[in-house]
């Protein structure tokens, strides 16, 4: 399932993840799930038929993620592979950054760096101007709703309804996700 809250130049994109890593790092074995969200530039493209047509939307490169991952076989609300990438060089991520606050209360966490929209920025090494007055206002705005959408997401993988794993476990990498 994806969220997407799109504004001026940016969107916040919130979405399940499944993944199972063949070779891990250290302290990362075992598949994990949870909620991936990301902060995306987007773009409103041309209409390509009448004025009343439907709008093309690119989607484009992230600039700064955080994902709230838990260990599949550990209990619920774990939060244990909780972390967050800063930055991003092209369409890769940095190395995980773990946060004890990020990992004590993710929510809470998320909500400040929503409402921090400049200082995400900067972190990212993004310029300032990445972003427009609208993007600002809006991802202040919509925080609540980000926030509500995120819930929902970490309550459906509690529950199972959404990203379980493989019904038949199946050797090597396994990514289900839109994000």
């Amino acid at each position: 399932m994806l969220y997407a809250f799109g504004f001026d130049r940016l969107a916040v994109l919130a979405g399940d993840l499944y993944f199972q890593h063949p070779n891990p790092p250290l302290g990362q074995e075992g598949p994990e799930r949870g909620v991936r969200l990301e902060l995306r530039r987007i773009k409103a493209e041309e209409l390509r038929g009448s004025v009343y047509s439907a709008r093309p939307i690119s989607v484009e490169q992230a600039i700064w993620r955080v994902d709230l991952l838990e260990t599949v076989d550990r209990e619920p609300g774990s939060f244990d592979r909780t972390h967050y990438h800063p930055t991003f060089q092209g369409w890769d991520e940095s190395a995980r950054r773990f946060d004890e606050e990020l990992s004590a209360d993710p929510l809470a966490w998320l909500e400040k760096k929503l409402l921090d929209l400049p200082g995400v920025l900067s972190e990212a090494g993004v310029p300032a101007d990445t972003a427009g007055p609208d993007d600002l206002t809006g991802i202040r705005l919509a925080t609540p709703e980000i926030l509500d959408a995120t819930r929902r997401l970490l309550a459906r993988v509690r529950a199972g309804e959404l990203n379980r794993p493989p019904e038949v476990p199946v050797p090597g990498l396994v990514r289900s996700s839109w994000l």
